[in-house]
């Protein structure tokens, strides 16, 4: 049968469980051994890998022989009572597992049997308690004045334990919190502190690449990542761009590292300087795809020569006998394009001046309108043009002339002069009291 949640409404696709094509859970498993019958007389391997909440997953030992496929539900030991869980590895490819991560068999707990109706609907039951159980821990940790932050809770299947997943910077005295919590659950309850990198595999998200996480989808186990990965990758050392929402170095960076350290080891170190009768250039960039290599003269304003790694290494060659080429722009291939020789970006009409919004708009525009050459003042006429005769009426000056003083005209008599104008007087003021009459 296939999983009861596949697209099939439960019915399965008759394909033992192994369509791989199922979004049930997290860290799904393609079993590729799983129509893959067994020689004769091989017994089928008693190991099983059981998937419960999230990406937790546990072998268990099949005692009874039962007949389980990928997406089976069963009922499993616990500690204590029993747990419910799904099938996702049975066959060779559990054996591959058990082989691959070094799990001490003698320690492996039992499964007891196939769900039936009432063991599954008790794990619905402890499912859907689960946040309010992780609200009701959050409140009681403010309250007792703990730093820690809840990322998930996980009921057993029988409904008798909790599994509270937590982060915390400090190592935190949770003892009294354990007491607050069973008295008000009714459960046994178990805190499990995790990382920075669990809580996002338990939580999941979208990372910037624009696909959902590497830890929460397939990655099953965190190694060490520092910043030498992305040194060697000639990535920036930016923390907003190499640090994944774990707060932590992005695990991708160790993908592609051993291709890169392998491509690395062709090219010249960092130190090693070319030596010209024009001067030593030392090392500025190295492009590992386009197998390129920049350098620059030192001591000198000048703009990044850029060689093929064959070019480099037989100029190298060249400075251990002791000969020095003239310059290295001699080696560069021709379809390389100097940055002199790439279009710049040009200042038009002083749109690139910082300094283009000190003045006021209108300061700019009777800039503009001002003609060029001597300009007649506010208040005087525009000057006659050679060759142009002034206009009538007004008699042309010679230069450094004294103007003529304007005569006074005679009074005859018709117009009186003007009376001088009465000085306003201030009327006195009344010092008369309530009890004083008026003269």
């Amino acid at each position: 049968m296939g999983c009861t949640s596949c697209k099939t409404g439960g019915k399965g696709c008759n394909n033992n469980g192994a369509c791989g094509v199922n979004g049930c859970a997290k860290l799904n498993v393609f079993d590729w051994l799983a129509n893959m019958e067994l020689p004769e007389g091989t017994k089928v391997f008693d190991k099983v890998e059981i998937r419960f909440k999230n990406n937790r997953k546990d072998f268990f030992l099949n005692n009874k022989d039962l007949p389980l496929a990928q997406g089976d539900v069963v009922v499993v030991e616990g500690s204590p009572g029993y747990d419910v869980g799904v099938v996702s590895v049975v066959g060779e490819l559990a054996r591959i597992q058990i082989r691959k991560k070094n799990i001490n068999t003698s320690e492996i707990k039992r499964i007891y049997r196939k769900a039936n109706d009432s063991d599954i609907s008790t794990w619905i039951k402890a499912r859907e308690k689960e946040d309010d159980a992780r609200l009701a821990a959050t409140k009681a940790a403010k309250e007792l004045k703990l730093t820690m932050k809840f990322s998930d809770v996980e009921y057993q299947g029988d409904n008798s334990k909790g599994i509270f997943y937590y982060t915390a910077p400090n190592r935190v005295d949770f003892r009294a919190l354990i007491v607050k919590l069973s008295e008000a659950l009714g459960v046994r309850v178990e805190m499990r502190q995790i990382n920075a990198r669990q809580e996002a595999a338990l939580l999941g998200g979208i990372g910037n690449c624009g696909r959902e996480l590497c830890c929460s989808t397939w990655l099953s186990d965190f190694r060490h990542v520092t910043q030498k990965a992305a040194r060697y990758q000639s990535l920036s050392i930016n923390s907003e761009k190499i640090n994944g929402q774990c707060g932590k170095l992005k695990c991708c960076l160790n993908y592609e590292l051993d291709t890169y350290i392998e491509a690395a080891n062709e090219f010249p170190r960092e130190s090693v300087k070319l030596d010209t009768k024009n001067g030593l250039a030392h090392h500025a960039k190295t492009d590992i795809f386009k197998r390129q290599v920049w350098y620059v003269y030192e001591g000198k304003e000048s703009s990044p020569i850029v060689l093929e790694l064959e070019r480099v290494q037989e100029i190298i060659e060249m400075n251990k006998k002791g000969e020095k080429p003239q310059d290295l722009r001699e080696f560069m291939a021709p379809s390389i394009v100097l940055p002199e020789d790439i279009p710049t970006y040009e200042n038009a009409e002083g749109e690139g001046d910082l300094t283009r919004f000190d003045k006021g708009k209108n300061a700019a525009n009777r800039k503009k309108k001002r003609p060029a050459g001597n300009a007649p003042k506010r208040g005087q006429k525009p000057a006659a043009k050679a060759g142009e005769r002034p206009k009538e009426g007004v008699a042309k000056r010679k230069p450094n002339q004294p103007k003529k003083p304007v005569a006074a005209k005679p009074n005859d008599g018709e117009k009186p002069a003007r009376p001088p104008k009465k000085r306003f007087k201030p009327r006195p003021k009344n010092n008369n009291t309530k009890d004083s009459k008026p003269s």
